[in-house]
């Protein structure tokens, strides 16, 4: 299948390059994956329960309705959405190659395009510790900022898992909500820059668990009531009494698919000329999370995923008007 356009990825940075690109007569291919990453379609949106901060939901709404509605709108614009995961790309020459999750090598035909935009999010890192399963979205989470003012979460005790510069931030927003927050950091020292560090320890409202291993989540069934800690030295537990957990140790970018065709930064997030979401390889463009790694919200990589349209759609231009030059040259 040859397409103007394909797009890799589901989330609000994939569904409004789709809605963009459609709009322009581009009839776009979207590849919505199926658990890549370990993600339902939709990426980590769909990981988030309440979202009050999406423009135009006053009342607020979940990750997965808010999911299903970009969905719903890409395909009401003649996308073609296709649930398979990418799994290897060819960008070394025109038409790009693509192949789908389960292509036996180089024997499968590939899908070819002109354009490419790469939409597929990072994922937030996690300890899978005992009680994640049931826990998960009912009291545990992977961003403060997505989920911190839920009503489950305010006036109440919550824990942080880390001790980098995420955590320290993480904490400090959390503390607008919390009655108090507690950071579990593994170590007897922050990995955070020296400013973060003091504004979370000189916090009132924050309290640091030096030497402290997170390693159950325990509940009531249907929320989290409070977590069990151990001590890294002496291995003794205890219980800490909190309704929120969140981790902050990190994110990794889906980017192993491209194999480093792509300029990346040294943690993988890919590289874009600044000001727009062109790569190192003309005709390829990069939208949300998979550049973005200070951000990170839906709205931002929703921007971004209009961006990538428009310079797609430019790029396709040029590219017409190129190669009518040549045949003209030939005459």
């Amino acid at each position: 299948m040859h397409s103007k356009v394909i797009i890799i990825g589901s989330g609000p940075a994939g569904h409004t390059a789709a809605i963009y690109a459609a709009r322009a007569e581009l009839k776009p291919v979207l590849f919505e994956g199926m658990m890549a990453g370990g993600v339902a379609p939709g990426g980590q949106l769909t990981t988030t329960t309440e979202v009050e901060n999406f423009p135009g939901f006053p009342a607020g709404i979940t990750g997965s309705e808010l999911t299903d509605k970009l969905r719903e709108q890409s395909a009401r614009f003649g996308t073609d959405i296709i649930t398979e995961t990418i799994t290897r790309v060819d960008l070394s020459a025109r038409p790009f190659k693509l192949w789908r999750e389960g292509a036996d090598g180089d024997n499968d035909k590939p899908d070819t395009c002109d354009a490419l935009i790469v939409a597929t999010g990072a994922t937030a890192k996690r300890l899978h510790i005992a009680g994640e399963d049931t826990y998960w979205q009912r009291g545990m989470s992977a961003c403060a900022v997505c989920d911190g003012a839920a009503p489950i979460f305010r006036n109440k005790p919550l824990v942080v898992i880390g001790g980098g510069d995420s955590a320290c931030e993480e904490a400090t927003f959390l503390t607008k909500y919390a009655s108090h927050v507690y950071i579990a950091v593994r170590r007897d020292v922050f990995r955070a820059s020296t400013i973060m560090a003091k504004r979370a320890i000189n916090n009132p409202k924050i309290t640091v668990l030096w030497n402290t291993h997170v390693i159950e989540a325990k509940g009531d069934g249907k929320v989290l009531t409070h977590v069990v800690l151990q001590d890294a030295k002496t291995r003794e537990t205890r219980n800490l009494d909190v309704s929120g957990l969140f981790y902050a140790i990190g994110h990794t970018p889906n980017t192993a698919f491209l194999a480093g065709q792509l300029d990346s930064d040294d943690t993988g997030y890919l590289l874009v000329k600044p000001g727009s979401t062109l790569t190192n390889i003309r005709g390829v463009f990069a939208a949300g999370d998979v550049h973005d790694k200070h951000y990170r919200q839906a709205i931002t990589a929703a921007g971004s995923g209009c961006m990538a349209a428009l310079d797609a759609e430019k790029y396709l231009e040029e590219l017409e008007a190129e190669e009518q030059e040549q045949s003209a040259g030939k005459l």
